[in-house]
C-alpha cells in the first residue's frame, strides 16, 4: 500500500548571524581553523594592473558602522577577464592567470571602526552579457555581495571608480538609474596621495543616501 506522504509547513526565514564570521571568515574572527582560508586573495604579486586599495564602510539607516557583515568581492581581471569557466575570451595575457588571479575574495570590517579594505587590480572593462543585451562595454567595476545579522537576503551591489567618467556615463548599467543622485552611490572617489591609490567606498543599507542594489 502506497504511503501517505506528510505536508509539512515552510521553514521559517533565518538571517546570517551572528556567526557568519566564524563559519565564512574564521581567521578574521581569530578563529584558525583552516591552513589557507577561502577569499583571503583577490589578486596575487603577479597578476597584472594597476594594484589598488579599496576602503569603506557598511552603515545602517542611522549612519552606524555595520561591523558583523561579510562583504564577498567578485572582478574582472585588469584586461577584462573573469575567472570562470563561461569566460572564454581571449587572449591568456597572463603566465599565471587564472592561478594568481581568483578574482574573488571576501572581506570583513575592522570590528572596532567598522572599516573594511582590501587589496587588488584594478578590473577592466567587460561585455555586457544576458539575455537581452547587446554586448556594449561595461566600465570597469567591482560586483559585490553583502551579508549580516539582519538581512535575510545577500544584497548585491557594484563598486564603479570616479576616475572613469566617460565609462561610467556609457555603462548600460549605471544607465538604467536614471536619478544622478542614485548613480553616485556607486561610485567609490580615488585618493592619489596614498600608495597605492585608495578607493574610499561607503555602503548604506538604508536611509536617504541608500545605496543601489540590484535584484540578480
Amino acid at each position: 500500500m502506497a504511503q501517505k506522504l506528510e505536508h509539512r509547513k515552510e521553514t521559517p526565514s533565518q538571517t546570517a548571524g551572528p556567526y557568519v564570521h566564524i563559519g565564512l571568515a574564521p581567521g578574521a574572527a581569530g578563529f584558525e581553523i583552516f591552513e589557507r582560508e577561502l577569499g583571503q586573495v583577490i589578486a596575487g604579486p603577479q597578476s597584472k594592473g594597476e594594484r589598488i586599495r579599496v576602503e569603506g564602510r557598511v552603515l545602517d539607516g542611522a549612519g552606524a558602522p555595520v561591523t558583523d557583515v561579510l562583504i564577498e568581492v567578485w572582478q574582472a581581471n585588469a584586461q577584462g577577464r573573469y575567472n570562470h569557466p563561461e569566460d572564454t575570451s581571449e587572449p591568456e595575457f597572463e603566465p599565471d592567470f587564472p592561478s594568481d588571479f581568483s578574482g574573488w575574495g571576501r572581506v570583513i570590517p575592522d570590528f572596532e571602526t567598522g572599516v573594511f579594505s582590501f587589496e587588488t587590480v584594478k578590473p577592466g572593462p567587460v561585455p555586457e552579457t544576458g539575455p537581452g543585451t547587446t554586448g556594449r562595454s561595461q566600465a570597469p567595476h567591482l560586483n559585490l555581495w553583502l551579508v549580516a545579522r539582519g538581512i535575510n537576503l545577500g544584497l548585491n551591489t557594484r563598486m564603479y571608480f570616479s576616475d572613469e567618467v566617460e565609462a561610467n556615463a556609457a555603462d548600460p548599467v549605471l544607465g538604467r538609474i536614471e536619478s544622478p543622485g542614485r548613480r553616485q552611490t556607486l561610485i567609490a572617489m580615488r585618493d592619489d596621495t596614498v600608495d597605492p591609490p585608495v578607493y574610499r567606498f561607503d555602503i548604506h543599507l538604508q536611509g536617504a543616501s541608500e545605496t543601489v542594489f540590484f535584484d540578480i
